[in-house]
């Protein structure tokens, strides 16, 4: 049996965070599961290849808050000196300061825009990032918003180009194997590494993605 910890409803519907029977804290948006506190490997590393896929990762840009393991993930790397997090439901952004989730805003280096991840990239100067990292959806095949599909388009991943350095480093998470994300990527950075990452989810065996290109 499962509990309600915290719901809140914006324009792009509900989100319910949970307390399973398990003893997992969860997230679902409209009643599709997003993530949980139990598995969290993935978004450790889509962390992890975007710190060791770039010389100096001082300056990065995080899409997605969730509950907050990327970000956690490259704090613990002290070459990491601003973390950008773009967020676009306010109640994630609250249910952390709020202490409902173990939070990762106390720390200095973090500075959350609650807004869309394009317009917040958009408005980063022409190679100011060392990394983009973009946990915003569940990938370009499984949405939970329609339009964020435009995130995986060749068009938003040439914005993020022009927004790292030279030496920089795009990293992707999927929920499945994108072959359209993989060739969006292909063709904006020339190249792309795509890494498979297995995964318990309540007791099923997944595999999740992480897609890279560098600068």
């Amino acid at each position: 049996m499962s509990s309600v910890v915290a719901q809140a409803v914006s324009e792009r519907g509900e989100l319910v965070l949970r307390r399973r029977g398990d003893g997992a804290l969860e997230l679902r948006v409209n009643g599709v599961f997003v993530m949980d506190d139990r598995e969290t490997s993935s978004e450790e590393l889509l962390a992890d290849v975007a710190l060791s896929g770039t010389a100096s990762p001082s300056r990065v840009l995080v899409g997605g808050l969730g509950l907050g393991y990327t970000v956690r993930a490259l704090l613990r790397d002290s070459r990491v000196r601003s973390v950008v997090v773009a967020e676009i439901e306010p109640a994630l952004v609250e249910w952390m300061r709020a202490g409902v989730v173990p939070s990762v805003l106390d720390d200095p280096r973090v500075v959350v825009a609650v807004g869309d991840v394009r317009a917040v990239v958009a408005a980063q100067g022409d190679g100011a990032l060392d990394g983009i990292l973009l946990d915003v959806d569940n990938g370009p095949d499984f949405l939970v918003y329609n339009e964020n599909s435009a995130i995986y388009s060749s068009g938003f991943l040439g914005v993020c180009r022009q927004k790292l350095r030279a030496g920089g480093v795009l990293t992707v998470w999927s929920s499945s194997a994108s072959s359209a994300l993989e060739t969006a990527v292909r063709a904006v950075f020339g190249g792309c590494a795509v890494s498979p990452v297995p995964v318990k989810l309540q007791g099923r065996d997944e595999l999740y993605y992480v897609y890279q290109g560098g600068s």
